[in-house]
């Protein structure tokens, strides 16, 4: 990297700053530092320059309010910054909007940064990642000040059923055509989109509003917005199921086809355009895009698979509980029949876990966390409601927990391991065996932070593999989690690095969370974000970096507008990848820019956990 542009980069100009003075980078928490938290920031640049630098940091006055030496070098992150030395923000002690500046003959600052209580850092991007979800809306109902939005896919309140399909390995194309089940049309309307494209799953809804429902129950994110998506999500969800039949959708529409059937990846549209240009014939490849087919989980009161199984049922029985607490105990023991009823049908020795269609769209190991779940959720709304069941349901919720415990397929709380969320109710609800469930809580946690020890910033997460954005979330949910139940703070340090990571204190110096910081992801794989000319996807939560042959081949569409952000002071954002990973703001980067739906109710689980835990 030249002089000049490092110095550009570093927030001063080649011709401002003499051509000898060495130049680095200052990465900080974009959202905003915890007041009073074991706060850090990170220097990148040149080892040997920033080997005497030093630190101030000064107030909007340009008042100094803090200074000292950088913290030891932690490390290469690549050969253009070989060097990355950290910054304790240790003493600033008052409320306020802060910049760094570097001392000691190196030249560099920072975007601006807040300080202040947690509730004004965290509570504004936890209610932001509502809008997201509004965004989000399909059917009749959706919010048209939000992304230009108008009602879409109208023609899923009649969808037919069909068998579900067979897939090549690795579920790249759908082999023949699909076949109607016979069963009568379906009312799948509304719900929402799972990702930037237009399909609806199940298990990702149930997900979502899993983490909606325990934020709720947490009181610590605005409850008039999270209500109404609570709503929204729990109608498609109560639509997915047909307690008459006893069967389960799994998802609507199809995102893998063949030349006979053209799937919804396969088309780059405005979701409402679907209902304009409707086929006329079946025989029209075309057919599926707005004629959406749906799939069932299995047939008429046959066994579901058990990850989606239990967080449709977990989802149900925290309905149930939310009913109760409003004083509704009719609509809570409808909730608790249907919720009850999902979790009997779970597959308990499934031949395979089969979340979505094709299987690959959402691999899932692991199940017994998702029955654990279920069961406690039953059990507190059993509870509520002076159900007889609701010991039965405990003592589920404690098998399922050790069966997991002792399984090989353990994992970082997300879409494809609730186990956190599971253990911390079961926790609060009076576990036989506490001890086991805090160690478990406590794994997740010891893993990430050696992880973090052999990062230069200190990320417990991998940055060479799919999600590494939602499990840094996960992980600062379950650092909560663990803290309630022990009143051991000793992840707290921990947990706000994680957040700094998120938030731009990372080597590319960008917020992943669409709206939140100064640099934030600007072209997003997201159809109405690309083509509404809208705005921001105000808070959408995306992949972030990835291994670095993943990017080798991007998503293109003839009706995609092109779209490529850089980072500021005219870098690119291979300047900054290192160590196998990379990351790219460009619309076809599905790999690190798409949002989801899952991604995004992980952190407002990490949010609404840490909000609640300083309550």
């Amino acid at each position: 990297m030249t002089a000049a542009l490092l110095a550009a980069l570093a927030g001063c100009s080649a011709t401002t700053a003499p051509q000898d003075t060495p130049t680095a980078l200052v990465r900080v928490d974009q959202n905003g530092y915890v007041l009073g938290a074991e706060n850090v920031a990170f220097a990148m640049g040149d080892a040997g320059s920033l080997g005497d630098a030093g630190f101030r940091v000064v107030d909007q006055d340009g008042a100094t309010v803090a200074e000292g030496d950088l913290g030891d070098d932690r490390g290469a992150w690549n050969d253009r910054f070989d060097g990355v030395r950290p910054i304790d923000l240790g003493e600033i002690d008052e409320p306020g909007t802060y910049r760094i500046e570097l001392t000691g003959g190196v030249r560099g600052e920072s975007p601006e940064f807040a300080v202040d209580a947690v509730e004004n850092v965290l509570g504004p991007p936890a209610s932001m990642i509502l809008e997201f979800f509004r965004a989000q809306r399909d059917g009749a109902d959706v919010d048209p000040a939000v992304m230009d939005r108008k009602p879409s896919h109208l023609l899923d309140a009649e969808a037919s059923v069909y068998e579900t399909p067979t897939f090549e390995d690795g579920g790249a194309l759908l082999v023949g055509d699909l076949v109607p089940s016979g069963d009568p049309p379906r009312d799948v309307s509304g719900g929402w989109f799972d990702a930037g494209d237009f399909l609806k799953f199940t298990g990702t809804t149930a997900y979502a509003a899993i983490t909606m429902m325990v934020a709720d129950r947490e009181g610590a994110v605005s409850s008039k917005d999270l209500s109404a998506e609570i709503g929204f999500g729990l109608d498609w969800l109560d639509r997915m199921w047909d307690p008459a039949t006893e069967t389960l959708a799994l998802q609507v529409g199809i995102g893998s086809g063949n030349e006979s059937v053209r799937s919804d990846h396969d088309v780059w549209r405005l979701p409402e355009e679907d209902d304009v240009s409707a086929s006329e014939s079946s025989d029209d490849p075309d057919w599926f895009i707005s004629h959406r087919p749906v799939f069932l989980a299995g047939g008429p009161g046959e066994p579901i698979a058990p990850s989606v199984a239990g967080r449709v049922s977990a989802a149900f029985a925290l309905a149930a509980q939310r009913a109760a607490v409003d004083g509704d105990a009719e609509t809570a023991r409808a909730w608790l029949t249907k919720a009850a009823r999902v979790y009997d049908l779970a597959d308990r020795d499934p031949a395979q876990n089969a979340t979505a269609l094709p299987a690959e769209f959402y691999p899932e190991d692991s199940w017994k966390d998702d029955l654990e779940l279920a069961a406690v959720e039953l059990a507190l709304a059993g509870r509520a409601l002076g159900d007889d069941r609701a010991d039965a349901w405990a003592t589920d919720a404690g098998d399922w927990a050790a069966a997991y415990i002792a399984s090989d397929v353990k994992g970082t709380l997300g879409v494809g391991d609730v186990s956190a969320v599971a253990h911390s109710d079961l926790l609060a609800a009076g576990a036989p065996d506490p001890d086991s469930l805090i160690a478990d809580l406590r794994r997740p946690l010891d893993d990430a932070a050696a992880l973090a020890v052999d990062d230069p910033f200190g990320a417990g997460v991998s940055q060479t593999e799919f999600d590494a954005v939602p499990f840094a979330f996960g992980l600062v949910a379950t650092a909560a989690y663990y803290e309630r139940a022990t009143g051991d703070d000793d992840y707290r340090a921990f947990a706000a690095r994680q957040r700094a990571w998120l938030f731009g204190a990372n080597p590319w110096g960008t917020s992943f969370m669409i709206g939140v910081g100064s640099t934030y992801p600007q072209c997003p794989e997201h159809q109405v974000a690309n083509l509404a000319d809208a705005g921001a996807l105000r808070g959408a939560v995306v992949n972030g970096p990835n291994a670095a042959e993943q990017l080798e081949e991007l998503n293109g569409f003839d009706d995609m507008v092109p779209c490529a952000a850089a980072p500021p002071g005219g870098a690119e954002w291979t300047d900054f990848d290192g160590q196998g990973s990379r990351y790219l703001d460009e619309v076809g980067a599905w790999q690190t820019v798409e949002p989801a739906i899952d991604f995004t109710a992980s952190a407002l689980l990490a949010f609404s956990a840490t909000l609640s835990l300083a309550n």
